[in-house]
């Protein structure tokens, strides 16, 4: 079984005055063919050149080093939707789901590290605001955010059950105060209000008055509400999200292509779901990410649940979201990493990465050296947030002796003998 608890990055001493904010990448292999030496400083990639031309280049000594040969270096993905509240409930056997803050924010904690052991750097957490929970869970996932800064990057996402009639008085209010608390963006499900476009208003009316992007979760089963949402939406700046839009995928073809063009017009990002669902949607089922990436729509991926009730195996892995739109629904592994990695990164406002000089350097390494092969068995992973090394995953597969191995001359991987 991997090892996915973080270690520290094998270095090497150079000679002359190490700068010791700078880590040296050694030998790693890029989607281009390209193998190459990466090296990082101040949180982002300084320089990227030929294998070997970094170390000792005459402007100074690396801090250190990892050696990254037999590794594919891509930009990290980024986890655009996770339940950080409910994640690793599904064993609570002993009654509801706790709500307790030391509870969630253990929860929450744990299951971003595991997120991060599988390369993502960033997360947009969904969490519940009103109801029984108030705003507790609100407050443990920030909590959790601030002792993981450094490791990976958490927003949250207020989402409040009602905010339409006399009981979204009250919604209203909470969703205010989760802003003042610290939540970034307003979501919610407006599929659950007896008034969905009420919802939907009073979403995109608060996010106006607090500058704040809008994440809704929606079946997206009925067009016409889709195409009042992506008129009263269109324009809106910092952005409106929609996910899981399963239902797009059992509408009309005519229908659901008439409305991708209407969400691609309006600027929309969809976040689809292809590892499962989550409890902020009825039915399960993926959109339809072609139709949408040919209207023209950003096509981002998440992982939805995490081991709660709503999907009590969710394993939270971007590559195994991007191993499912490239074996089930048909994309490039190019196109199929980018809805994890650059589509996900934008869906959250942040900053575009490539294996080039400037850009940030939030990067993952995964044993391999062509991404579909990656994509198919990424079991060992480094993981590189703000320029320095903050996860490992190792796996070592070994066989006992045998005449297939040493016949065929195939690579063997092992630390002892097998009896």
């Amino acid at each position: 079984m991997p090892d996915s608890q973080p270690q520290p990055p094998p270095s090497s001493s150079s000679p002359g005055p190490a700068d010791p904010g700078s880590l040296l990448l050694c030998g790693a292999h890029l989607t281009d063919g390209r193998t190459v030496d990466v090296r990082l400083s101040g949180g982002r990639i300084e320089a990227v050149g030929t294998a070997g031309s970094l170390t000792g280049d005459g402007t100074r000594a690396c801090g250190s080093r990892v050696d990254l040969g037999g590794y594919l270096l891509l930009p990290a993905p980024a986890e655009p939707h996770a339940h950080a509240d409910t994640a690793l409930s599904a064993d609570d056997r002993d009654g509801p789901v706790s709500y307790a803050a030391e509870d969630v924010q253990r929860r929450a904690t744990e299951a971003a590290l595991l997120q991060l052991g599988h390369g993502a750097t960033a997360l947009r957490a969904h969490v519940r605001v009103g109801d029984v929970q108030e705003l507790n869970a609100l407050a443990a996932v920030l909590q959790a955010r601030r002792s993981l800064r450094g490791l990976t990057e958490l927003t949250t996402v207020a989402m409040p059950r009602l905010l339409t009639g006399v009981a979204g008085v009250d919604g209203l209010a909470v969703l205010r105060d989760a802003l003042k608390m610290g939540a970034s963006v307003v979501g919610g499900c407006p599929d659950l209000d007896p008034d969905p476009t009420g919802y939907v208003e009073a979403v995109l009316e608060v996010a106006s008055e607090h500058g704040c992007p809008v994440d809704l979760h929606t079946d997206a089963t009925d067009p016409a509400r889709l195409s009042r949402l992506a008129a009263m939406a269109g324009g809106l700046r910092p952005g409106v999200t929609l996910s899981p839009c399963g239902g797009l995928g059992r509408l009309p073809a005519d229908v659901a292509a008439r409305t991708a063009d209407q969400l691609a017009a309006a600027g929309i990002t969809v976040v689809c779901l292809p590892q499962g669902g989550c409890g902020g949607a009825e039915r399960r089922g993926t959109a339809p990410v072609r139709l949408l990436r040919a209207a023209g729509v950003r096509v981002a991926a998440g992982s939805g649940a995490l081991q709660d009730v709503s999907n009590p195996v969710g394993r939270g892995d971007p590559f195994e979201a991007a191993f499912l739109l490239a074996s089930r629904h048909g994309l490039r592994p190019e196109d199929a990493y980018d809805c994890v990695s650059a589509s996900a990164r934008a869906a959250l406002g942040l900053p575009e990465v490539r294996v080039e000089a400037g850009f940030p350097a939030e990067l993952l390494a995964v044993r391999g050296e062509r991404l579909a092969s990656a994509l198919s068995l990424a079991y060992s992973r480094i993981v590189v947030h703000r320029g320095r090394v903050v996860a490992r995953t190792s796996a070592v597969r070994e066989y006992c002796d045998s005449a297939a191995t040493a016949e065929l001359g195939l690579p063997r991987q092992g630390r002892g003998e097998l009896s």
